[in-house]
């Protein structure tokens, strides 16, 4: 299911939370759960990820996560406010150290000039204070840029660690 290469890293990082005592939550919109889903691969994984929110619609973002409806009428939900927003939630809904974001275009459709397909925003918010978000533009078809959206995701979420 996932890519050896994926997999590697996500037993990177499940050891990186283990050696600081940290659990981790996702919130996830166009991966659709591929990121607690990649991590959640690895025997084991239960002691790192508590639990992973999948939002994939407006509505499901304001009465999981708490984002704004007045942010997503103001930016829409690919935007970094959202992606922020979207990881801040789910940061307050869980008990743990650190949450990781995402919400984009995979495509095919969906796509405009100012948001176009592929262009993702990943949010972290972490117990420290870390509040945060990183704009991607992803190349290929839908599964590319969720793959691809996934790798990125596994990144950011090891480099909370450091």
């Amino acid at each position: 299911m996932f890519s050896s290469e994926l997999l590697e890293k996500a037993e990177v990082l499940l050891e990186a939370y283990r050696k600081k005592g940290w659990m981790l939550a996702t919130a996830e919109s166009c991966t659709g759960g591929l990121i607690s889903g990649c991590l959640t691969e690895i025997a084991g994984s239960s002691d790192v990820v508590e639990r992973g929110f999948v939002t994939y619609t407006n509505t499901a973002k304001m009465e999981m996560l708490g984002v704004a409806s007045a942010t997503l009428e103001r930016v829409g939900a690919v935007s970094g406010e959202v992606a922020e927003e979207m990881a801040a939630g789910a940061l307050a809904h869980s008990p743990v150290q650190a949450t990781l974001s995402a919400t984009g275009i995979a495509g095919p459709g969906g796509g405009s000039a100012d948001k176009p397909v592929g262009l993702v925003y990943f949010g972290m918010a972490t117990q420290q204070g870390l509040r945060s978000h990183e704009r991607h533009v992803l190349s290929g078809n839908r599964s590319e840029v969720r793959r691809q959206s996934v790798s990125i995701a596994l990144d950011l979420l090891l480099d909370a660690t450091r």
